[in-house]
This record gives structure tokens, sequence and C-alpha cells, in this order.
């Protein structure tokens, strides 16, 4: 049962991680009011008013945490403000807050039952101010509220026989109280906020990454093609002409059409080649540079000079490809990539302390498009691909090529520890 709640955990986002985090803060402040003031009233206050106390405390507590899980979810977009169920709570909060008044002056003289109410007085302002910060976006309005509620305390206390110097400081214990919680909420749905947009600000530089060598590849094909079919267009168009009128130089300018277009074939295969022939070293440095822009510490050992060009292309694929799903779909904060030879293969290995969510794309021990694109390249070459998570919380993909029957490699390769 642990290691499937272990599981669920790891298996969250970052973002989804910090929201679950933050929401159930907030329903551990309900715990907190019942333990922190409904108990204590209820040892201190008489029978006849420590039932309703508690009974009051509870439902006040639910109250507020049940406001707090609807004012998160409209933060995120997911629902409309809850308006009704704020001042539902506000009128609450009023309600009990004179409930306890009223018990402190009908209940009993004793001290420990004064003491009890005028808790509850204080507290469940304070913590129903703090809680309605969550639902309101301007922080004019959450000062505004806040002072209400102390200034209110203030006014109700008076009415009902709480001397003046008491209701002047309980005004200023809820003022501080409800301040501090509703600060605690402000900041709370800042950090939650905060961590969304650096998540979207995240897969927004791997989409504008995707789109820029899609740009490139487009510029290049334009580059070679735009300047050929113009020619063809030109040669095509004349070729017409001069066959209308009989003339023999047509069959010339066909020829030279046709010699055009098959330098264009040429051309083109060459460019789609380059496009899908990725350079080792440059994917090793590329990855370095990106995981660290990223915030993810990669450290790179090994040298791809002196391995054929074949092996080279396969295994920078498979750099890309792993360096792609760490930014897409991990919670990294380490990446490692290795590149050693050993017993007659070149092996890769690139290992990340944050575990790939179940689903994405290239991700998973069984293997999405992704790894199963890479294991259909690496086949080319006699390799296989292993991939899957590593422990509790990494994620390892081992790349082997074979280099037997294939050009030397370079020994400076061979060194590299892993």
């Amino acid at each position: 049962m642990s290691g499937a709640a272990g599981g669920w955990w790891r298996r969250k986002t970052t973002p989804a991680k910090v929201e679950t985090y933050t929401r159930w803060s907030f329903h551990f402040f309900a715990v907190i009011e019942v333990a922190a003031i409904g108990l204590p009233a209820f040892a201190q206050a008489g029978a006849e008013v420590a039932g309703w106390l508690v009974g009051m405390v509870v439902a006040h507590a639910v109250l507020c945490a049940l406001t707090a899980s609807r004012a998160l979810d409209w933060t995120r977009g997911r629902r409309e403000q809850p308006v009704r169920l704020l001042w539902v709570l506000g009128a609450a909060t009023c309600v009990f807050a004179v409930a306890a008044l009223v018990l402190r002056r009908h209940g009993g003289a004793s001290d420990d039952t004064e003491n009890a109410t005028a808790t509850v007085f204080a507290m469940v302002l304070a913590f129903g101010a703090g809680t309605m910060a969550l639902g309101v976006r301007s922080r004019r309005r959450v000062v505004a509220q806040t002072t209400g509620f102390a200034f209110g305390a203030a006014v109700l206390s008076l009415p009902l026989g709480v001397p003046g110097p008491e209701a002047v400081v309980t005004a200023f214990v809820v003022f501080l109280s409800g301040s501090f919680l509703a600060a605690t909420s402000i900041f709370s749905v800042w950090l939650l906020n905060a961590v969304y947009e650096l998540d979207e600000a995240r897969e927004t530089r791997a989409r504008l990454a995707v789109a820029e060598e899609r740009l490139r590849f487009g510029r290049d094909l334009h580059d070679v093609l735009g300047r050929n079919l113009a020619v063809i267009a030109l040669k095509s168009e004349l070729a017409v002409q001069l066959a209308r009128r009989e003339r023999p130089e047509a069959v010339d300018q066909m020829i030279e059409v046709q010699r055009i277009a098959q330098e264009s074939q040429r051309e083109v295969r060459d460019v789609v080649r380059g496009y899908r022939e990725a350079d080792l070293g440059a994917e090793l440095a590329g990855a370095r540079g990106v995981l660290t822009a990223a915030g993810v510490a990669c450290e790179v050992t090994g040298d791809a000079a002196g391995l054929p060009a074949e092996v080279q292309s396969a295994l920078g694929w498979v750099v890309r490809e792993a360096t792609t799903n760490v930014l897409r779909h991990g919670d990294a904060g380490r990446c490692t990539v290795g590149l050693r030879v050993r017993e007659g293969c070149v092996v890769l290995t690139v290992e990340n302390d944050g575990v790939v969510v179940r689903g994405a794309g290239g991700s998973g021990g069984g293997g999405g498009s992704g790894l199963a694109g890479l294991r259909e390249r690496l086949a080319v070459v006699d390799g296989t691909l292993e991939a899957g998570p590593v422990g509790t919380d990494a994620f390892r993909v081992v790349a082997s090529v074979p280099l037997s029957g294939r050009t030397t490699v370079d020994t400076s390769v061979s060194g590299v520890t892993s």
C-alpha cells in the first residue's frame, strides 16, 4: 500500500505536487483550528457551554476547508469564483463569533469560561478572515476585509458587555492573526501560480525548439528548391513555346529541365539526410546547454571523436530524444550523460533523477512512440535500447551499439569512464 501511495506521488508533476501540498495545508488549517481552539475550549469552559463552543469551532473549520478548496479551484481557473460560499463563510463567522460572546455572558461567570469564549470569538474571526482572502484577487480588498473583521470584533464586543480595553486588545489580536493567515493564503496562491507558469514556460521552450528545427528544415528546402523550381518553370515555358513553333531546341530545353529536376532530387536527399543524421558531439554539447538553461544540473562524460558516422547518428538521436523527455515529461534536478566503449560496444547512458511521467510520449518502460523510433534507428546499426526507472526516483536510458566490422574507434573514447 505504501509503495502504491509513493508511486502515486512520484507520478505527479511538480506543479501537481505543489498544488496537492497547498490544498492539504489549508485542510490542515482546519485541523489546527479544532485542535488549538476547540479542544482547549472544551477543557476550559463549563459543561453547559463546552459542547456549543466545540460544535461551532468544528462547523466553522469544515466550512473554512470547503471554502479554501473551492477558492483554490477558482484561482486555477477550474470553476467560477465561489462568491456565495464566501458570503456564507463570512456570515457564519459573524454568527459564531456573536454566539461565543452570548455564551460568555449567559454561560456562567467563571474565568475559564470567559477565557474559552473569548478565544473562540477572536480565533473564529481570524480564521474566517484568513480563509476568505483566498477568494479575493485584490490585495486592497484583503486588507480592507481583515481590517473590517478586526473593527467588527470591537463593535460586537462592546454591546455584549466586554470591557473597552479588552475589546481593543481582541480587535488587535484579530487583526494580527487574520493578517498573518491572509498573507499565508496570498503567498501560497502566488507560489502555486508561479510554479504552474514556470512549467508552462518549460513546455513552451521545448515546443519552440521543435518549431525552430522545422523552420530550419523549411529554410533549407526553400534554399535548395526555390531557385531550381523557378528555372524549371521558365525552361518548361520556353520548351512549350518552341514546341508550338516546331523548333528542335525544345528537346534541348526539356533535357535541361530533366537534368535540373534530377539535381534537385539529389539536393533534397542531401538536405533530408543531413536533417535525419544527428551529430553526436553536437548533440552532447546541446544537451548540456539546454538542460543547464532549464535548471537541470547536467554532467557529460565521453568524447564522440573517432566513432563511425552511422553510430554517431544513431546515438545522437538517442541523446536528442532522451533530453527532450527530461525537459518535457520529467521532474529532474540532475542528469548525467555518459559515453564509453566496453567490450567492442559503444554504450550511451542517460540518467536523470526525475521519474518520467507515465504516458508521456517516448517514456516509460514499455516504450512510447519516441523510444520505438529510437529502437528502429538503432536496429539499423545492430544496436539495442533499454529504458526504465532505476530505484525509486531515477530514470535511465541505455543504448548499446557494436563496433565490430566498422571503422576503428579513436582510442581516446575507450578510455572514458562512465
